[in-house]
């Protein structure tokens, strides 16, 4: 058995913790002080270090992290991310047998050419190239890359939930509204948000069947998405074309 807990890091990042009574494992440790109380107060020893792509904020703790605990780190291999000791690549396996736990490693580049995610049952580790309610820019390769890498993403079961990197969904909603008003679901998922946030509370994570409702990168076939995206001046069809406009749109 094992517990997923959330430990905020720097200004908004969430460093997720698989833990049971006596081993954790860290995805994306963006700063080490942060897991090093965690680990301390729950009497925990660090096992395992997931990356899912090189950006500092889900890098920056590896190194300490490494001096106190000498803990492999499972990711992609990149020139500009030393701290890989495990290169993982598509369709191969991750064993944590203190879980119990096999991930299937998806490469999604589109965000970062080195980015992969760690799928599970009911489990997901997207990092930063899915977000409640929202998805991550494309810093490298192609915004045909992106949508494709999200929609294998939202072909996974509706049940399973996404753990993405950053507390973004309040940030986004307003975005998703202004794309598509009069859905419903993401009225509703507006004011949960807001109300979560008020006390203080995470908003994720979510699960794919309420991305699928809410997302506007996951309904680029919504025909008050297009509507909307040709009052501001997207002609574009077809939902690769018209990810790209709403990429472009959040973009500027």
């Amino acid at each position: 058995m094992f517990e997923i807990t959330a430990v905020p890091a720097l200004q908004d990042n969430y460093i997720w913790m698989i833990h049971n009574a006596h081993f954790a494992a860290a995805v994306d440790p963006g700063e080490a002080q942060p897991v090093l109380d965690f680990l301390k107060q729950r009497g925990l020893q660090l096992r395992h270090i997931l990356c899912t792509h090189r950006h500092r904020d889900h890098i920056g703790g590896i190194e300490k992290l490494r001096e106190v605990y000498n803990v492999p780190v499972h990711g992609r291999q990149h020139p500009n991310n030393p701290f890989i000791t495990d290169d993982l690549a598509e369709g191969e396996q991750l064993l944590l047998a203190e879980f119990g736990l096999t991930f299937e490693i998806f490469e999604v580049p589109g965000h970062l050419a080195d980015h992969v995610a760690f799928v599970a049952p009911g489990i997901l580790f997207c990092g930063d190239v899915l977000f409640g309610a929202g998805c991550g820019k494309s810093f490298e390769g192609t915004l045909a890359q992106l949508h494709h890498s999200l929609q294998r993403l939202a072909a996974l079961p509706d049940e399973t939930l996404v753990y993405c990197a950053h507390e973004y969904t309040e940030y986004n909603l307003p975005f998703a509204l202004n794309c598509e008003p009069n859905n419903e679901d993401l009225q509703q998922r507006n004011r949960d948000a807001l109300a979560l946030r008020a006390l203080g509370k995470s908003t994720v994570p979510s699960t794919i069947a309420l991305e699928k409702a809410t997302n506007p990168f996951f309904r680029c076939n919504s025909a008050e998405i297009i509507q909307t995206l040709r009052l501001k001046g997207f002609a574009e069809s077809g939902d690769e074309a018209v990810f790209a406009a709403l990429r472009r749109w959040r973009d500027g």
